[in-house]
């Protein structure tokens, strides 16, 4: 009889032979969140430590794609 460790090394090989294509992407994609999440993590120890004081202007993190903000001084309909 198996455990359930042993079903859950099974199933681990599984989908990694399944999912061999797809899992390069995936792995990025979790490097990213870790980073976002350290940054996010580290961005709020030092608020605390600085009172709650605004840090200024939002930081950009490697990686991340930021959309452009609509500043309203585009063009007019006339």
């Amino acid at each position: 009889m198996f455990g359930i460790s042993e079903i859950g090394v099974v199933l681990l090989v599984i989908a990694l032979l399944l999912c061999a294509k797809k899992l390069p992407g995936l792995v990025r994609g979790a490097g990213k969140s870790a980073r976002i999440l350290k940054a996010e993590a580290r961005a709020l120890k030092d608020e605390d430590h600085r009172g709650g004081e605004a840090a200024g202007p939002p930081r950009v993190i490697p990686g991340e794609t930021v959309p452009p903000r609509d500043t309203g001084q585009g063009a007019r309909p006339s």
